[in-house]
């Protein structure tokens, strides 16, 4: 089975996320998909062909820097990949990750790989006529949700409505993102005592700042705090805010896998958060989880976005950590790319073959707003 087409893809679809005042996105949250004043949310897709007729489906990261991810899949990362063997792959993703070493170890060089990577196990599981999570060693494919919040503009009305409408629709786990005392304990205290509360705080404090913050949340009893410090790859800084006693999660910024082992060495993070769509896809997922199973380091994959690498996500939970649930953007988008779209608390990605992802047609058409096609001709 080779590869003869690739179809790249930025969506925009419109959405909505209960009650807020929105008012015009500022410069700095331009590029943050949980904005309180951001009303659509972009995707970059890629759709994978093949000379057997089967189709894999690929994500990368991200929101509205979409536009460089593009430009790396049309005219560096899809062309290398036209005309190759998906039975050779893991050669031909080794000469990549060779050939464009210099532009780091994460960034949109790497997005892109991701989305390449998640659209080829799509097509392995396709091959091997399974679900993904089967075709990955897993036998359920049953996953339990957790609501992941836009901002509300720490306006604590706001995250009191949206928290209980949150629990109201049946999720026992939701995370906020907030950054004040006042409407993180507002939530808290909104919630009854069985649901789960997470916070990310976007990496928006010195080490300073972060003492303070996180000492004033360690009565909440939050699962953790998300991204306390900038810059968020501070192992030493993180490390220290660790210490403090409040569980602390990091990861979708790490620099690739290695990244993370950096972080698990300085005993930086309880709980990483691997991307599929940013850390190298599925490959880059079992990198990560392989490093933090050596250093006993809980993975709680990262997931703000909507398309097949949500749904990859999915998979790879279903298939190497069932008991731990998914994230997903807690919103009401104008179009639906996928049944895990509707925001349900539990899910059951069923048996069909591959990712089991095929976007209507007409919802692409109507959402694209930049598209190229590589292939060999």
């Amino acid at each position: 089975m080779k590869i003869t087409k690739i179809t790249i893809r930025r969506i925009a679809i419109p959405f909505t996320a209960g009650i807020r005042d929105i008012a015009p996105v500022k410069e700095e949250d331009k590029f943050n998909g949980a904005s309180p004043n951001i009303n659509k949310m972009e995707s970059l897709l890629i759709e994978v062909e093949t000379d057997t007729g089967l189709t894999g489906w690929g994500e990368a990261f991200g929101h509205a820097s979409n536009v460089v991810t593009y430009a790396a899949l049309e005219h560096l990362v899809a062309p290398m990949f036209i005309g190759k063997s998906i039975a050779d792959y893991e050669q031909h993703l080794y000469a990549a990750k060779r050939a464009l070493h210099s532009f780091g170890s994460s960034g949109p060089m790497l997005y892109a790989l991701s989305a390449i990577d998640i659209a080829v196990w799509d097509l392995k599981a396709q091959q091997a006529k399974q679900p993904l999570y089967q075709f990955l060693g897993g036998k359920s494919g049953k996953i339990s949700l957790y609501a992941s919040l836009v901002s509300y503009g720490n306006k604590p009305d706001k995250v009191r409505e949206n928290v209980l409408r949150t629990a109201n629709a049946g999720f026992k786990k939701i995370k906020l993102h907030e950054t004040t005392y006042e409407a993180i304990a507002t939530a808290r205290g909104a919630l009854p005592n069985d649901v789960e509360l997470m916070v990310d705080v976007n990496c928006p404090w010195s080490l300073t700042e972060a003492t303070v913050k996180v000492t004033e949340l360690k009565s909440l009893n939050l699962s953790w705090v998300e991204e306390p410090v900038w810059p968020p790859e501070d192992a030493a800084q993180l490390a220290t805010i660790r210490n403090i006693g409040v569980p602390i999660s990091a990861g979708e910024n790490a620099s690739g896998p290695e990244g993370f082992e950096q972080l698990f060495k300085a005993g930086a993070i309880d709980i990483a958060q691997p991307s599929v769509s940013k850390i190298g896809g599925i490959t880059g997922m079992y990198d990560v989880c392989k490093r933090a199973k050596h250093h006993n380091i809980k993975v709680v994959p990262h997931c703000f976005y909507y398309g097949a690498g949500m749904i990859a996500t999915a998979h790879f939970i279903a298939a190497t950590m069932p008991e731990t649930s998914l994230e997903i953007p807690f919103i009401e988008l104008a179009d639906s790319l996928h049944p895990l779209n509707e925001c349900p608390a539990t899910f059951d990605l069923g048996n069909t073959f591959g990712l089991g992802f095929s976007p209507k047609p007409e919802t692409l058409e109507k959402y694209t707003i930049a598209s190229c096609l590589i292939s060999d001709k």
